[in-house]
């Protein structure tokens, strides 16, 4: 399962991200989203974790707790939607 986790502290680094996740499951990777002009971390990042369950304990037990003195926003990613406006890419 993806995993998003938003509110990290700007300086989170992939490791500890992956640590923390370890600590309730097997993590298969562990990426932060960064700003590719400064390479600056952008405060999100996901967690792929391949057991569903140990993935959704993970996210009962992290999301709303302090890391970094932030109060991380943990849930299930969802895929990204492209389509821009609401609009669909029929042409009208």
């Amino acid at each position: 399962m993806n995993i998003y986790v938003g509110n990290l502290s700007y300086g989170t680094s992939e490791d500890e991200l992956f640590e923390l996740f370890e600590s309730i499951g097997q993590v298969d990777s562990a990426r932060i989203i960064t700003d590719r002009d400064t390479g600056r971390s952008k405060g999100f990042g996901f967690v792929e974790m391949a057991d569903d369950e140990q993935a959704k304990a993970a996210i009962e037990q992290l999301n709303g707790t302090d890391h970094g003195g932030r109060n991380l926003t943990v849930n299930e990613a969802k895929p990204r939607n492209n389509d821009r406006g609401g609009f669909n890419n029929k042409r009208y």
